[in-house]
């Protein structure tokens, strides 16, 4: 009894700290209180992001698009009964905060704006599976194109890590107001093409049987799209062949790809007498100027 007299004691002793605000006492142990439901909010908040995280993880009849969206709307439905319940344990009367209901809507309406546009788009990018979590996708156009693997996606940005371990954090909303192409939304298979010169007067049935020799060497490529290659174009120094092969694990790079044909058709042709062109321009000389006067 004396614990609980001396606790009763010292907690008076800082509500009558304070001072009143119409109906409502603002004193050091609202605040002290106030402080600690916050802080146990965003503690709890933070744990049950955690445990719905590892609950899902652990739902295996569901596919990776479906876990993240059901971790996120959990957590979201967790952190909204965790701020009511706080909001009721403070004793604080939402009715007294209708004064300030339009300047926080206003805020809102212009500061998070892209904040709520994010996780919006974020939870529709889920719902419709446009873009899951291990998808090869490609944002943006020319030098600016963005090739990475869809490693995470956030309330806020989609975490796409590219063959350099480099790792971008694009806005759900861009991806969802931009052309983004998804190399593995409905099939992992891609085609691969490759320009493959060879000089003019090249047998080039010979030129095709040793691409295609060379395409069927590399292990990402896969048999049941057969490789092919089309005559491309006759170039100003150079006959053109374009390589087409299938592969289905576009997230291993592109570029090492390209360059392991390469390599094995260069080989091939060195030991087959085929050249590789190189600019060429022939020159006709209309007239040959005289000499000037005084020389023999």
């Amino acid at each position: 009894m004396s614990l609980k007299h001396d606790i009763a004691q010292f907690t008076a002793r800082l509500d009558a700290i304070g001072f009143d605000v119409g109906n409502y006492h603002v004193s050091l142990y609202r605040a002290l209180l106030m402080v600690v439901t916050v802080v146990a909010v965003i503690v709890l908040g933070r744990l049950a992001g955690y445990f719905f995280r590892r609950l899902f993880a652990r739902m295996h009849r569901l596919d990776a698009t479906q876990k993240v969206l059901g971790e996120k709307l959990a957590t979201i439905a967790a952190w909204i009964v965790l701020a009511l319940s706080g909001i009721d344990f403070l004793g604080i009367d939402l009715t007294a905060l209708a004064f300030f209901s339009g300047a926080l809507g206003l805020a809102i309406g212009f500061g998070l704006q892209k904040t709520f546009g994010n996780l919006i788009s974020g939870l529709i990018l889920l719902a419709d599976r446009s873009i899951k979590p291990g998808d090869v996708i490609a944002v943006g156009t020319g030098a600016d194109k963005t090739v990475g693997q869809v490693n995470r996606i956030g309330i806020r940005a989609v975490s796409v890590i590219t063959r350099d371990q480099v790792e971008y954090l694009i806005p759900n909303e861009l991806l969802m107001t931009n052309q983004v192409e998804n190399w593995s939304f409905t099939s992992k298979d891609v085609r691969v093409k490759v320009k493959v010169p060879v000089a003019y007067g090249t047998d080039i049935e010979l030129a095709e049987q040793l691409i295609l020799a060379e395409v069927r060497k590399i292990q990402r490529v896969i048999n049941r799209q057969p490789p092919q290659a089309w005559l491309s174009e006759f170039g100003d120094s150079a006959i053109v062949f374009e390589v087409q092969m299938w592969i289905a694990d576009p997230e291993e790079g592109l570029g090492n790809l390209r360059s392991d044909l390469l390599k094995g058709v260069w080989k091939a042709f060195q030991a087959n007498g085929i050249q590789v062109p190189f600019p060429q321009r022939d020159l006709h000389i209309k007239e040959w100027p005289g000499k000037p006067d005084g020389e023999s």
